[in-house]
């Protein structure tokens, strides 16, 4: 990046004077909420109100449920996959247009407090999963089989669910809103999205840029809301598919709200991934990877590498050189591009990562750098937390099984491969999980070995829209990305064509 470049990006900033209103987007028009009613979002940052935000509930989320299938029934269920592969490399190409890009970015940057080299990074790569889902529209097929019967003539074909309720996190709202939609539109479904009622507004101005971009009406639905609108979502008969990415324990919750009308449900959910340094690691990459793993977006990754296990031989190595790292990460104005780590997203998470670094050292984790505000905060009400690194964390600690969702890391002992593998799964989660080492052989039997529905080798949270991401156990249940994502949102049908005339009339006549 020239210094041109690097001026411009530190020249972004709130581009509101006062705090502007976002409202409900429903069959291609602006609204609000049926009720009226609106709620702040917050800026991390400052920790106080920045936007309005039209309050949707469950009856919105029936005017936007029926919008969609209108448009479904009305058109794009029937589109060609030539044509919806024309719509999404339009908003493709809206989305890499260089201002749609760096305002999507400062709006991630005021509503989850990202910092913006971190929110420029994402919103260069948005237009990437609309390429990649326009190609694979056109690649969805499906098969013709053998079957034991004479003339009989056997083929699959893969239909559209129908209407889609993408329920969204707060961590990184347009990413991940996009994996949802871009396999979703691709495969033929309208979508509704409830965005979280912690950070919603980023993901309304995406539904601007989708309407720029000529989406026709009612395809794409955006109804923010508290909880009650989510689960409106979720137990509302007439969707056909729920879409969710959140913690476990949300998970389960939408999953039982779904099971009374068997919608079909994905589920992308918590994690817990160790991060597995073997002696014979390049350890200077190893520590970056911890660094990338554990701090990146704040500790806010579904896929974060906070659970950190060192072989014994170069343990104390691996801590004095995590801690250097860390000492030198920059906390400071989110605009800024030389700030490496912001603010987390709520309060209400900010408190539950202290509360967890508190019950840590109770349990006789050794803290080591961090813990607490850091003196440097860019303002006295924001979320801020210096990045944290405990030694010496035991497996039964809660701070080795729970996930955290902040920037903090521990560090556990293990001696052998088996020792490795053992506390790799000795967890609820299955999310991720990295290995770093030479040893090739060691690499295919630790792959093998992981429950993890990614394992990452000598790298840490690499992520594309071709390759399939999810977990096993409780960090959930599908995949997004790739076209096993695509196929999930669709339904299989069989046919069957006799093709014996003569065999079909004297069955008739018989």
């Amino acid at each position: 990046m020239t210094s041109g470049e690097l001026a411009q990006e530190q020249r972004l900033s709130n581009p509101y004077d006062s705090p502007p209103r976002f409202q409900l987007f429903i069959g291609g028009s602006w609204v609000d909420a049926a009720s009226g009613r609106t709620f702040s979002s917050i800026d991390p940052t400052t920790g106080h109100a920045w936007a309005e935000v039209a309050e949707g509930g469950p009856e919105d989320i029936d005017r936007a449920v029926r919008a969609a299938r209108t448009a479904f029934e009305g058109g794009w269920g029937q589109a060609t996959a030539a044509d919806r592969a024309v719509a999404l490399r339009r908003l493709g190409d809206t989305l890499a247009r260089p201002d749609v890009i760096e305002r999507l970015a400062v709006h991630e940057v005021l509503d989850t407090g990202k910092v913006v080299r971190e929110a420029m990074g994402l919103a260069r790569a948005f237009s990437s999963w609309c390429y990649y889902f326009a190609g694979a529209a056109q690649a969805l097929q499906g098969d013709t089989i053998p079957v034991p019967m004479k003339d009989t003539f056997t083929y699959t074909v893969r239909r559209p669910v129908g209407v889609v309720g993408a329920i969204t996190p707060w961590n990184s709202p347009i990413l991940l809103t996009l994996w949802k939609l871009c396999p979703a539109l691709a495969a033929g479904n309208t979508v509704v999205i409830k965005p979280s009622e912690v950070a919603p507004v980023s993901t309304i101005e995406l539904a601007k840029v989708i309407d720029e971009s000529g989406m026709p009406p009612g395809v794409v639905n955006v109804v923010s809301g508290q909880r009650e609108a989510g689960a409106a979502l979720a137990s509302h008969p007439g969707v056909d598919k729920i879409a969710f990415t959140g913690s476990t324990a949300t998970g389960r919750s939408v999953m039982r709200a779904a099971a009374d009308n068997l919608t079909r449900v994905s589920l992308e959910l918590g994690g817990k991934s160790p991060n597995i340094i073997f002696a014979d690691a390049d350890l200077g990459l190893a520590v970056n990877g911890i660094v990338s793993g554990a701090f990146a977006a704040t500790g806010q990754m579904c896929t974060a590498g906070s659970r950190v296990l060192v072989q014994d031989d170069v343990y104390d190595e691996v801590l004095e050189a995590l801690m250097e790292r860390t000492r030198s990460i920059v906390m400071g104005d989110p605009f800024d591009w030389a700030t490496d780590v912001g603010a987390l997203t709520w309060g209400t998470q900010y408190h539950k990562v202290l509360d967890d670094i508190t019950k840590a050292q109770a349990q006789g984790a050794r803290l080591m750098i961090g813990g607490a505000r850091p003196g440097n905060a860019p303002t006295a009400d924001g979320y801020h937390l210096a990045p944290t690194i405990f030694a010496d964390v035991g497996q039964e600690m809660d701070i080795a099984r729970q996930e955290v969702f902040g920037p903090v890391a521990g560090l556990l002992r293990f001696r052998t491969e088996q020792e490795a593998v053992a506390l790799a799964n000795d967890t609820e989660y299955g999310l991720a999980a990295a290995v770093w080492t030479r040893d090739l052989a060691r690499t295919h039997r630790m792959v093998n070995a992981i429950d993890a529905g990614t394992v990452w080798v000598n790298c840490y949270r690499r992520v594309t829209a071709s390759v399939p991401f999810g977990g096993v156990k409780a960090s959930g249940l599908g995949r997004e990305n790739g076209l096993d994502a695509l196929r999930d949102y669709t339904e299989t049908k069989s046919v069957w064509i006799d093709t014996n005339e003569e065999a079909r009339d004297a069955f008739r006549l018989a």
